[in-house]
């Protein structure tokens, strides 16, 4: 017997009472999508010609067109405070959305769709976000995750050719009906049954499920015209334990008899359409079933597939939209609103965060970015597409946070006027749906990091539930061998493999090292924990965040180097800087939690070198933020995306900013005697071109003031008379 067998009949019994039992549905979401560079970094040996060789995202003539054209039409339809206040998109943006195709951006052209890319896609749905979150959603739930990807990917002929041109063109108008009262998170585990049947219909007899379900927070239910629905589905002919079928899914008609779209739901009070779907004793012909019946029970897989590339484009790209939305006006009223005599971004407090929403933004639109250019290529990166949930949508949180204690009372006075109040109560809606963070952190980006993206891991699982000792001893063989180099370089340095930008080869020799080290102490905490680790959350969270961290470091990499932009270059450093500080320090905080003296012991020595990847120094963001303030077309390049609205303030603060470039030297002195005289016209009278100077005073004091609104008679009034 050789070596690999010899070990392998050694390990496999304990290695069975180690790994934890996987079933089903937790085999298909381990396996979904494919492996990116994500899968390099978790193996410790990032190779940036692998990374250069995603290419630049391209658009088509026509996407860039339908950018240029029907998403600025739709832009200067939408006014975000009436929408807010009325619950509901007016029927002209509904109108326009069906005529111009929004709903069949991903439905190819021979069905009548348009047929975009992933990266088209996604600066569609961040376009239309900083202008009205509703109109984004409304628009990005028909294009993700929905019947449409289903149909494509696993329809058949006859449900292609009847619903995708319906699609299209918004004659239907989806949702997708999957969670339930008691299956938020654990998913899989809906309780709605469909049991196999037959009806006499017409004349003849039709197979199918009669089906008992209740869904809740299903986006667009209460307008859709068709339903997307997930349930298990039972034969009660087959022997007991085999009656379970799997998680089905189908396409139900508005009306069905049985089937009932309850009152809506308002989520953070949105304007975007919610709301439940129950049904009783629904009839689900088998022509229903996406696939028909030959998908019977492979509804799981199918979802699970079609998130590993949907989890990539729309909640990131609502994400984008609040990060982009929040620069673009805490560096713009930083500059417009003076307090104590100076221009309030110049003051140190506030131009540190506006650096540090500049460089987070650079390193989580740089993935956003790299995700959509391989999705693009064909790959489906379902690791790489949970990092991006998570890290942009808590970034997207991170900003509005942020620029909202830069604006002040401004911030809280709700109105027409306001510049990101909406946004702000929309924020925690990205962080909770398609997988809440709390939960994608451990259990996807590290627990089917793991498997997927460890070189060894997934080899060693299939053996040991093939019982193939021979398989287990090769894979254990690779693992030691993988982990002894893993060793070395965190110890002795690792070599950066491939070319990088001159510029950032520094940088790159970092990433390089704290990819070692990370995967280093991934197996050393496998080792250590094993089935145990998938319990202990807080330790997997850190080990995910680490690997998300060293994602848009890498990206930032790409992004330079596709770009080529040396304007951008301080920003490119510096968001790799606050990632590369994040994940040292979330190695530290993973050595001091580990329960294991050795290994905190050893912690200084296996993490040797991250100690200096500090974070910006104050002069670093004082120096970024002056960048911005000074050269508009930096902020410019970091927020490509922001629509112009109809409407309200953020409209006023672009215009403000646009006349604030003829008067700019002067624009001091303007406010000094503004405030002297409280007289706009006796401002603007002192400066040598006075029409451009009141254009500019004017449009500064739009921004500047808040909206008010009439008081009915209140009860305290009328108390006192």
């Amino acid at each position: 017997m050789n070596l690999a067998g010899l070990l392998g009949r050694l390990a496999l019994d304990p290695f069975t009472k180690a790994l934890p039992p996987i079933g089903d549905t937790e085999r298909a979401a381990l396996e979904a999508g494919s492996v990116g560079f994500e899968g390099q970094l978790f193996a410790g040996r990032p190779d940036f010609d692998a990374l250069a060789a995603v290419g630049p995202n391209r658009l088509t003539v026509e996407e860039q067109s339908f950018l240029d054209r029907d998403v600025a039409g739709l832009s200067a339809l939408l006014d975000d405070f009436a929408i807010d206040e009325a619950r509901d998109l007016p029927p002209e943006v509904w109108r326009y959305l069906r005529e111009k195709k929004f709903f069949g951006m991903i439905i190819p052209r021979e069905y009548g769709g348009l047929g975009f890319g992933h990266f088209a896609h996604a600066t569609v749905v961040t376009r239309i976000a900083t202008v009205n979150t509703a109109a984004a959603v409304t628009v990005m739930v028909p294009n993700s995750l929905g019947p449409a990807e289903l149909l494509l990917r696993y329809g058949t002929e006859a449900q292609k050719s009847h619903y995708l041109p319906r699609l299209a063109d918004g004659r239907e108008l989806p949702c997708f009906a999957l969670t339930s009262p008691y299956a938020g998170s654990d998913a899989a585990s809906i309780p709605d049954r469909g049991v196999l049947t037959a009806r006499t219909i017409d004349g003849r007899t039709v197979r199918g499920f009669r089906v008992n379900f209740d869904k809740r927070y299903i986006t667009l239910a209460p307008v859709a015209t068709v339903v997307g629905l997930a349930f298990h589905a039972i034969d009660p002919t087959r022997p007991a334990g085999e009656q379970a079928l799997g998680i089905t899914c189908a396409l139900l008609p508005v009306p069905t008899a049985g089937m009932t779209i309850g009152n809506r739901h308002r989520p953070m009070d949105s304007a975007f359409m919610n709301g439940p779907i129950r049904g009783q004793d629904v009839f689900v012909p088998m022509d229903w079933v996406i696939g028909g019946e030959a998908q019977v029970g492979q509804g799981w897989r199918m979802l699970m597939e079609c998130l590993a590339a949907g989890r990539a484009i729309s909640l990131p790209a609502l994400g984008a939209a609040l990060q982009q939305s929040a620069l673009y006006v805490a560096a713009g009223y930083g500059r417009i609103r003076e307090q104590f005599g100076l221009q309030i971004g110049r003051f140190h407090a506030v131009a540190a965060l506006i650096a540090r929403l500049a460089a987070d933004l650079y390193a989580t639109d740089a993935a956003r970015r790299y995700a959509a250019a391989a999705l693009d290529r064909g790959e489906r990166p379902s690791v790489a597409s949970a990092i991006l949930k998570v890290q942009l949508t808590e970034a997207g949180r991170r900003a509005v946070n942020h620029a909202m204690d830069i604006l002040g009372g401004k911030a809280i006075m709700m109105g027409p006027k306001n510049l990101l109040g909406v946004a702000y109560r929309h924020a925690p809606i990205a962080i909770t749906v398609e997988g809440a963070n709390i939960l994608t952190r451990a259990l996807i980006i590290f627990g089917q990091g793991a498997v997927r993206c460890h070189p060894h891991m997934l080899a060693e699982m299939n053996a040991v539930q093939a019982r193939d000792a021979q398989a287990l001893g090769r894979a254990l063989l690779g693992h030691v061998s993988h982990v002894l180099r893993n060793l070395w370089t965190s110890l002795f340095g690792a070599p950066v493999i491939g070319s990088v930008p001159a510029e950032l080869a520094k940088e790159a020799r970092l990433i390089a090292r704290v990819s070692a080290k990370y995967a280093l102490t991934a197996d050393l905490a496998m080792g250590l924990l094993g089935g145990r680790l998938k319990r202990m959350e807080l330790l997997s969270a850190r080990l995910g965040d680490v690997l998300s961290y060293l994602y848009l470091a890498s990206a930032c990499v790409w992004r330079y180097r596709v770009e080529g932009d040396a304007k951008m270059l301080p920003l490119a450093r510096a968001a790799i800087r606050v990632q590369l500080d994040l994940a040292a320090a979330t190695l530290r905080d993973l050595y001091a939690n580990l329960p294991s003296r050795p290994l905190r012991f050893a912690a200084p020595l296996l993490l040797r070198g991250t100690r200096h990847l500090a974070p910006l120094r104050d002069r670093d963001l004082i120096a970024h933020a002056d960048a911005l303030r000074e050269d508009r077309a930096l902020l410019g390049r970091l927020c490509p995306d922001l629509g112009v609205p109809a409407t309200g303030g953020l409209r006023d603060l672009m215009q403000a900013l646009a006349l604030a470039d003829a008067v700019a030297d002067e624009v001091p002195e303007l406010n000094k005697v503004l405030r002297r005289t409280a007289s706009l016209e006796e401002a603007a009278s002192k400066s040598r071109d006075p029409a451009a100077a009141l254009a500019y005073l004017l449009a500064a004091d739009r921004v500047i003031q808040v909206d008010d609104f009439p008081t009915a008679g209140t009860a305290a009034r009328q108390a006192t008379q």
